[in-house]
């Protein structure tokens, strides 16, 4: 079975904890997935990576036990049969409106005759021509997941829900809340009061629905609110965050306590 999906199953009630990788760095995406997370997004959307770079992060997060979704920066079959190709098994399709186009990225997944994934013999997906039977049994290890990010594709949250092949929703709350007009106001109430009502409709029809917060707290929002799986900012957001926390805590020292806490620091330094 597809990771993502025996991850989603082995958690039950407990969300899967993920999180964003945006550096574009194998080595980051490694650090980050040996922090304990239980999966992660390698983007290909808002980050700065090409197929060969993703190959890199798939290698890297494979040293992990993180479990890798990739973002696809458009819905094109091109560029799905390449990731997949690279060996990429969980994908998270952005912007998807409605059914037909729920329906195109699923297809796009799927050697013929269930699908239009082009055929190839000689690819990492396939352990360089390793895996028994590859071209027959790779559709079962798919996985597809679509991002809702309007408020004209939460009010078709069921039909896309309903395309089979469809494993899971996930809401993007930054260009939700932009679409409704709060740009950059995620926690919002109207845009709250919209995610609430996805997942509770995601729920009734059966379907595992995941989105992203930038902080804790708001990811303790989205559980309270019936989200199944849920990230929490990026590699790059932590570091920052981090960064800016440590750089404040030594700007905020007073400064004759500054100068003694120094002079004694490196007098012990020093050894003297």
């Amino acid at each position: 079975m597809n990771p993502f999906k025996q991850l989603l199953r082995a958690h039950g009630a407990k969300s899967p904890i993920g999180t964003w990788v945006l550096s574009a760095s194998p080595i980051v995406a490694e650090a980050v997935g040996s922090a304990g997370f239980d999966w992660g997004v390698l983007d290909m959307e808002h980050a700065p990576v090409d197929l060969m770079q993703l190959v890199q992060l798939l290698q890297a997060v494979g040293n992990t036990k993180m479990v890798p979704v990739v973002r696809l920066p458009w819905n094109d079959a091109v560029t799905v049969k390449r990731v997949l190709d690279a060996g990429a098994l969980t994908l998270l399709f952005p912007m998807v409106q409605n059914a037909d186009e729920a329906r195109r990225a699923v297809a796009a997944t799927r050697y013929p005759p269930e699908g239009v994934r082009g055929m190839a013999g000689m690819s990492r997906a396939s352990r360089f021509g390793t895996v028994r039977d590859h071209l027959r049994t790779a559709n079962q290890s798919i996985a597809v997941v679509v991002q809702i990010e309007t408020p004209a594709a939460v009010a078709r949250l069921e039909e896309i829900a309903a395309v089979p092949g469809v494993d899971a929703l996930f809401v993007g709350p930054a260009d939700l809340s932009g679409a409704m007009g709060h740009a950059g106001e995620l926690m919002h109430p109207d845009v709250m009061n919209l995610m609430t009502d996805a997942a509770e409709r995601a729920e009734a029809v059966g379907v595992p629905i995941g989105t992203v917060g930038g902080t804790p707290e708001e990811v303790t929002r989205y559980r309270a609110a019936g989200y199944d799986f849920v990230a929490v900012s990026s590699d790059l957001g932590l570091l920052m965050r981090g960064a800016q926390a440590a750089v404040q805590a030594l700007r905020n020292v007073g400064g004759a306590a500054h100068v003694h806490t120094l002079v004694e620091g490196t007098r012990t330094e020093g050894g003297s």
